[in-house]
C-alpha cells in the first residue's frame, strides 16, 4: 500500500509497525480490549477536545457574556486531559494501518494541523489570563479563528 512516490525506508518501516505483535493484536483480537476500546477512547477523547474548544470559542465570540473568563482556564484542564489520551489511542489506530497513514498526504496535513491548532491554544491560554473579564481582545478573537480552521 505505500506509494512509489516515498521512499522505500519510510514503507519498511510503516510494513514492518503493521506487522508488528502490537498491531496483529489489535486488528485480530476478539477481547474487547482490543480496537473497540481504543477506537472508543479516541473518539471521546476527541469529542472532549473539540468540546472544549467549541465552549472557549463561543465565549470568545461573544456568546455568554455573563460567564468570567477567568472561569474558561479550568477547561483547559480537561483538554490537556484528553490530549494525551488522544495521542496514546490515535498512535496505536495508526500502527494499526501505518502503510496506508505514514504515506497519507492528508494524515500528515492532519498531524500539522494539530500541532500548529495545540500551540495557538498554549498561546490563546496565556491571552486569557492577562485578559479584563469583560473584554475579549481582538487577538484572542484572531488567535482563537487560526486554532480551528
Amino acid at each position: 500500500r505505500c506509494s512509489r512516490d516515498w521512499s522505500s525506508d519510510v514503507c519498511s518501516s510503516d510494513l514492518m509497525l503493521e506487522q508488528s505483535g502490537f498491531s496483529m493484536w489489535l486488528l485480530s483480537s476478539n477481547s474487547i480490549w482490543a480496537y473497540p476500546t481504543v477506537l472508543t477512547a479516541h473518539t471521546a477523547a476527541m469529542m472532549m477536545m473539540v468540546g472544549v474548544s467549541w465552549m472557549v470559542d463561543l465565549r470568545l465570540v461573544g456568546f455568554g457574556k455573563n460567564i468570567p473568563l477567568e472561569s474558561l482556564k479550568s477547561m483547559f484542564k480537561l483538554l490537556w486531559f484528553a490530549f494525551p489520551v488522544s495521542l496514546a489511542t490515535g498512535t496505536a489506530l495508526f500502527v494499526a494501518d501505518a502503510s496506508k497513514r505514514g504515506t497519507s498526504v492528508l494524515f500528515l496535513i492532519k498531524m500539522l494541523l494539530i500541532v500548529a491548532a495545540l500551540l495557538l491554544m498554549r498561546v490563546l491560554r496565556h491571552h486569557l489570563s492577562d485578559m479584563d473579564p469583560t473584554v475579549v481582545s481582538g487577538t484572542a478573537k484572531r488567535l482563537d479563528g487560526r486554532a480551528h480552521v
